[in-house]
């Protein structure tokens, strides 16, 4: 799955520079999560780094979108341009 970012977002801006990806924007309201380029730090950490970070725990997985490791790992290779 991706992440989401929820409502409970205090803008405190932690998550946005943790983000291997560029998949945290600034949006309206709170900080935002690109389903699209979030693969919650598979190919690159073991963890979330995000979710690490988080001092509000605002950041669950995307029922929306959900992913398995192999996808989020497939993404992680079209997003980086590597290959296997």
């Amino acid at each position: 799955m991706a992440l989401i970012i929820t409502d409970e977002c205090i803008n405190c801006d932690v998550c946005e520079p943790e983000c291997p990806n560029g998949a945290i924007t600034q949006g309206d309201e709170i900080y935002e999560i690109e389903a699209d380029l979030c693969t919650e730090c598979v190919g690159h950490y073991d963890t979330s780094q995000c979710v690490e970070v988080c001092p509000v725990d605002c950041i669950p997985k995307d029922p929306e979108h959900e992913e398995s490791y192999e996808m989020l790992y497939a993404k992680y290779l079209k997003i980086t341009g590597e290959s296997e």
